[in-house]
């Protein structure tokens, strides 16, 4: 174990702690054993000293033999001591030169026993009293707290677990792994701090997915309008082919404002600006940035307003147009509205794979596919419709492909 990590002090403070506990422990464990023994010692000797006294005075043993039966001690006849003295085991012995006295205390078979021993008689008794022991208490309280500082040990242990893992996924950052999950359920700090971690990762993740696209969308979209220009240049200069050539530029200029507000969307910099806009105007943009030709674009909708982000709206209905017509044998697509649905059916095969798919980044694989584009345009189009309120459905039906765009419920 690293000697500067934190589970190291805490290991080191947990062990000084449960030997500081086992220290006063077993101090207290002494001091009540010899509270007990002492308290035990005290009660034979009362009872030693009335029989003493007694003696001193010429009395009879059976005058104060209520008295000792009210301390707890009971006289043992002839016939049973000689083989309580046989058999017993001396715990202390004690002496008074003086009068000639001597008192041993006796153990046999858990039963305590005081012989006294005087020069005109000797007497056994028995001390029924029992011992008030609180050694046992003790120990159980010791053990008792011992496996609370034992789970508390462990649980704070528990608890850094995330730190170690943490650290390795952090090492990552460097090389742009932000695919990583940390979050917890749990409240404590340490868990707190992996969840932001979390959070922080997958923003990360977010703009580099963002530069991905960024770029990705920026190689492709770029071709079409850099390869009319090259073959405009060559053309002779007319009034026709500078028309021409500056549409080119005015493209040119809308995709590099449509590819900033895309990366500001994604990488969720971007504030919107809803406002409500008739949806013939939102077409007329989304037609004019794609550069297409009316006649592949069939309109069956009235006076239609929807409340979206004029700009953002237009790109992810351009991407859609963009998508329809390539993908259709006719080259056509058609763009129906009925309620706050706008829907673009156009003739084609089925998707391959489920539309969820296509939301990833650079999906399908297919590399003849993603040259035509159809990897990022639904990607582009979920983030931004969805920042709008709406979400896309698709169904194929009769030889269509339908493309719907309903506000979420």
């Amino acid at each position: 174990m690293n000697r500067d990590s934190i589970a190291f002090s805490i290991s080191i403070t947990f062990f000084i702690a449960l030997f500081l506990v086992l220290l006063s422990f077993t101090f207290l464990y002494k001091v009540s054993e010899q509270r007990e023994e002492n308290s035990w010692q005290k009660r034979n000797m009362q009872a030693a000293k009335m029989i003493f006294r007694e003696f001193r005075h010429d009395g009879d043993i059976a005058s104060i033999q209520e008295d000792l039966e009210l301390l707890g001690y009971s006289i043992i006849r002839d016939d049973l001591q000689q083989k309580i003295l046989q058999d017993a085991e001396l715990i202390s012995q004690k002496r008074d030169k003086k009068h000639k006295h001597q008192m041993q205390e006796l153990r046999l078979d858990a039963k305590n026993f005081i012989y006294i021993k005087t020069p005109r008689a000797d007497v056994l008794m028995q001390n029924n009293n029992e011992m008030q022991s609180y050694t046992h208490l003790i120990f159980a309280l010791f053990v008792f707290i011992f496996f609370i500082f034992l789970f508390l040990y462990i649980t704070t242990l528990q608890k850094l677990k995330p730190l170690k893992s943490l650290k390795q996924q952090v090492e990552g950052f460097g090389d742009e792994e932000f695919d990583i999950s940390c979050a917890s359920e749990k409240k404590d700090e340490i868990s707190l701090l992996a969840n932001e971690f979390d959070k922080s990762a997958k923003k990360l993740k977010k703009l580099r997915d963002s530069r991905d696209v960024f770029i990705r969308n920026i190689m492709h979209e770029l071709k079409t309008p850099i390869t009319k220009g090259k073959f405009l240049t060559e053309l002779e200069s007319t009034k026709e082919n500078n028309i021409k050539m500056q549409k080119v530029f005015y493209r040119l200029e809308s995709l590099i404002n449509e590819f900033a507000s895309i990366e500001e969307l994604i990488s969720t910099k971007k504030r919107l600006q809803l406002r409500k806009y008739n949806l013939e105007d939102i077409i007329d943009n989304a037609v004019d940035i794609l550069m297409c030709d009316e006649k592949n674009i069939v309109r069956e909708f009235g006076d239609i307003h929807i409340k979206v982000d004029f700009k953002l709206f237009s790109i992810a209905i351009k991407n859609l147009i963009d998508n329809a017509i390539k993908y259709s044998p006719d080259k056509k697509v058609s763009i129906k509205a009925q309620d706050s649905k706008i829907i673009f059916l156009n003739r084609g095969k089925a998707l391959k794979y489920d539309l969820m798919r296509y939301y990833e980044p650079f999906f399908p694989p297919d590399k003849t596919d993603l040259n035509q584009g159809f990897g990022l345009g639904l990607y582009i189009v979920e983030n931004i419709i969805s920042a709008n309120g709406y979400e896309l459905k698709y169904e194929h039906k009769d030889e269509l492909n339908i493309f719907t765009l309903e506000p979420k419920s």
